[in-house]
Protein backbone atom coordinates (compact mmCIF):
# COMPACT_ATOMS: atom_id res chain seq x y z
CA UNK A 1 0.00 0.00 0.00
CA UNK A 2 1.34 3.42 -0.82
CA UNK A 3 1.94 6.07 1.84
CA UNK A 4 -1.06 8.25 0.97
CA UNK A 5 -3.50 5.34 0.89
CA UNK A 6 -2.18 4.12 4.23
CA UNK A 7 -2.49 7.61 5.76
CA UNK A 8 -6.06 8.05 4.48
CA UNK A 9 -7.11 4.61 5.71
CA UNK A 10 -5.56 5.02 9.15
CA UNK A 11 -7.10 8.46 9.62
CA UNK A 12 -10.52 7.17 8.60
CA UNK A 13 -10.17 4.19 10.94
CA UNK A 14 -9.29 6.41 13.90
CA UNK A 15 -11.55 9.42 13.31
CA UNK A 16 -14.54 8.65 11.06
CA UNK A 17 -16.82 7.04 13.60
CA UNK A 18 -15.86 8.64 16.93
CA UNK A 19 -15.10 12.14 15.58
CA UNK A 20 -16.81 12.69 12.22
CA UNK A 21 -16.08 16.43 12.14
CA UNK A 22 -12.36 15.81 12.71
CA UNK A 23 -12.55 13.23 9.93
CA UNK A 24 -14.15 15.83 7.61
CA UNK A 25 -11.47 18.37 8.54
CA UNK A 26 -8.68 15.83 8.02
CA UNK A 27 -10.03 14.95 4.58
CA UNK A 28 -10.01 18.62 3.61
CA UNK A 29 -6.53 19.19 5.01
CA UNK A 30 -5.23 16.11 3.22
CA UNK A 31 -6.70 17.23 -0.10
CA UNK A 32 -5.35 20.74 0.46
CA UNK A 33 -1.84 19.36 1.03
CA UNK A 34 -2.13 17.12 -2.02
CA UNK A 35 -2.78 20.27 -4.07
CA UNK A 36 0.65 21.58 -3.05
CA UNK A 37 2.57 18.88 -4.93
CA UNK A 38 3.79 21.41 -7.50
CA UNK A 39 5.73 23.36 -4.88
CA UNK A 40 6.85 20.49 -2.63
CA UNK A 41 8.77 18.35 -5.09
CA UNK A 42 10.01 15.04 -3.70
CA UNK A 43 8.45 15.76 -0.29
CA UNK A 44 4.91 16.14 -1.67
CA UNK A 45 3.72 12.67 -0.67
CA UNK A 46 5.27 12.92 2.80
CA UNK A 47 3.57 16.25 3.52
CA UNK A 48 0.24 15.07 2.14
CA UNK A 49 0.36 11.94 4.30
CA UNK A 50 1.21 14.02 7.38
CA UNK A 51 -1.67 16.37 6.55
CA UNK A 52 -4.12 13.46 6.39
CA UNK A 53 -2.80 12.21 9.75
CA UNK A 54 -2.31 15.55 11.49
CA UNK A 55 -5.31 15.27 13.88
CA UNK A 56 -5.29 11.56 14.75
CA UNK A 57 -4.12 12.55 18.23
CA UNK A 58 -7.72 13.57 18.98
CA UNK A 59 -8.95 10.00 18.46
CA UNK A 60 -10.14 8.40 21.71
CA UNK A 61 -7.88 5.42 21.02
CA UNK A 62 -4.86 7.72 20.71
CA UNK A 63 -5.42 10.77 22.97
CA UNK A 64 -3.33 10.73 26.13
CA UNK A 65 -1.73 14.07 27.02
CA UNK A 66 -4.20 16.67 25.75
CA UNK A 67 -1.67 17.78 23.12
CA UNK A 68 -3.06 16.10 20.01
CA UNK A 69 0.05 16.82 17.97
CA UNK A 70 2.26 14.90 20.42
CA UNK A 71 -0.26 12.10 20.94
CA UNK A 72 -0.66 11.57 17.19
CA UNK A 73 3.09 11.59 16.58
CA UNK A 74 3.70 9.12 19.41
CA UNK A 75 1.05 6.79 18.01
CA UNK A 76 2.60 6.94 14.57
CA UNK A 77 6.06 6.27 15.99
CA UNK A 78 5.22 3.66 18.62
CA UNK A 79 2.29 1.77 17.08
CA UNK A 80 2.64 2.31 13.34
CA UNK A 81 6.46 2.58 13.24
CA UNK A 82 6.13 5.44 10.77
CA UNK A 83 8.94 7.40 9.17
CA UNK A 84 10.49 9.83 11.70
CA UNK A 85 9.97 12.81 9.38
CA UNK A 86 6.28 11.98 9.06
CA UNK A 87 6.01 11.78 12.86
CA UNK A 88 7.82 15.11 13.24
CA UNK A 89 5.53 16.83 10.75
CA UNK A 90 2.49 15.63 12.70
CA UNK A 91 4.12 16.54 16.02
CA UNK A 92 4.91 20.10 15.01
CA UNK A 93 2.04 21.04 12.72
CA UNK A 94 0.60 24.53 13.00
CA UNK A 95 3.06 25.92 15.55
CA UNK A 96 2.50 23.08 18.02
CA UNK A 97 5.51 24.21 20.05
CA UNK A 98 3.42 27.11 21.36
CA UNK A 99 0.54 24.91 22.45
CA UNK A 100 3.04 22.44 23.93
CA UNK A 101 4.62 25.21 26.04
CA UNK A 102 1.21 26.33 27.27
CA UNK A 103 0.37 22.73 28.23
CA UNK A 104 3.73 22.13 29.94
CA UNK A 105 4.80 19.62 27.28
CA UNK A 106 7.37 21.62 25.33
CA UNK A 107 10.38 19.59 26.42
CA UNK A 108 8.69 16.28 25.55
CA UNK A 109 7.70 17.55 22.12
CA UNK A 110 11.14 18.96 21.32
CA UNK A 111 13.04 15.98 22.73
CA UNK A 112 10.99 13.26 21.08
CA UNK A 113 10.42 14.91 17.71
CA UNK A 114 12.92 17.31 16.17
CA UNK A 115 11.04 20.11 14.46
CA UNK A 116 10.81 20.24 10.70
CA UNK A 117 10.99 23.80 9.45
CA UNK A 118 10.96 25.63 6.18
CA UNK A 119 8.57 24.88 3.36
CA UNK A 120 7.38 21.58 4.85
CA UNK A 121 6.28 23.26 8.09
CA UNK A 122 4.72 26.10 6.11
CA UNK A 123 2.80 23.61 3.95
CA UNK A 124 1.41 21.87 7.04
CA UNK A 125 0.25 25.16 8.57
CA UNK A 126 -1.20 26.31 5.27
CA UNK A 127 -3.11 23.08 4.74
CA UNK A 128 -4.48 22.93 8.29
CA UNK A 129 -5.20 26.60 8.77
CA UNK A 130 -6.92 27.23 5.45
CA UNK A 131 -9.39 24.37 5.93
CA UNK A 132 -12.58 24.65 7.99
CA UNK A 133 -13.64 22.07 10.59
CA UNK A 134 -16.01 20.73 7.93
CA UNK A 135 -13.23 20.27 5.36
CA UNK A 136 -13.96 23.30 3.20
CA UNK A 137 -11.35 25.75 1.92
CA UNK A 138 -11.14 29.07 3.75
CA UNK A 139 -8.53 31.74 4.39
CA UNK A 140 -6.44 32.17 7.54
CA UNK A 141 -8.49 35.11 8.80
CA UNK A 142 -11.69 33.10 8.57
CA UNK A 143 -10.14 30.03 10.17
CA UNK A 144 -8.58 32.05 12.99
CA UNK A 145 -11.89 33.78 13.70
CA UNK A 146 -13.68 30.42 13.75
CA UNK A 147 -11.14 28.87 16.17
CA UNK A 148 -11.13 31.86 18.51
CA UNK A 149 -14.94 31.93 18.54
CA UNK A 150 -15.23 28.20 19.13
CA UNK A 151 -12.85 28.14 22.08
CA UNK A 152 -13.40 31.61 23.55
CA UNK A 153 -11.18 34.09 25.36
CA UNK A 154 -9.29 32.66 28.30
CA UNK A 155 -9.04 29.15 26.89
CA UNK A 156 -5.67 27.59 26.21
CA UNK A 157 -6.43 27.14 22.51
CA UNK A 158 -7.51 30.79 22.21
CA UNK A 159 -4.17 31.83 23.76
CA UNK A 160 -2.22 29.43 21.52
CA UNK A 161 -3.86 30.63 18.30
CA UNK A 162 -3.49 34.27 19.33
CA UNK A 163 0.23 33.82 19.95
CA UNK A 164 0.76 31.71 16.83
CA UNK A 165 -1.17 34.11 14.59
CA UNK A 166 1.81 36.00 13.11
CA UNK A 167 3.75 32.80 12.41
CA UNK A 168 0.79 31.02 10.83
CA UNK A 169 -0.06 34.10 8.78
CA UNK A 170 3.52 34.15 7.47
CA UNK A 171 3.42 30.45 6.61
CA UNK A 172 0.17 30.93 4.70
CA UNK A 173 1.61 33.96 2.91
CA UNK A 174 4.79 32.13 1.87
CA UNK A 175 2.92 29.11 0.53
CA UNK A 176 0.40 31.32 -1.26
CA UNK A 177 3.23 33.24 -2.93
CA UNK A 178 4.89 30.01 -4.09
CA UNK A 179 1.60 28.75 -5.47
CA UNK A 180 1.06 32.04 -7.32
CA UNK A 181 4.56 31.89 -8.79
CA UNK A 182 4.01 28.34 -10.05
CA UNK A 183 0.67 29.26 -11.61
CA UNK A 184 2.12 32.38 -13.31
Amino acid sequence: MDLLAWARDLTEQLLAEPLPRKWAHSQGVGRRAESLAGILGEDAELVAAAAWLHDIGYAPAVAATGLHQLDGARYLRDVEHADPRLCALVAHHSCACIEARLRGLASELATEFPPVGGLLADAMSYSDMTTTPDGEITDWDGRRTEILGRYGAGSLVFDYISEANPMIAESVRRVSERLSAVRA
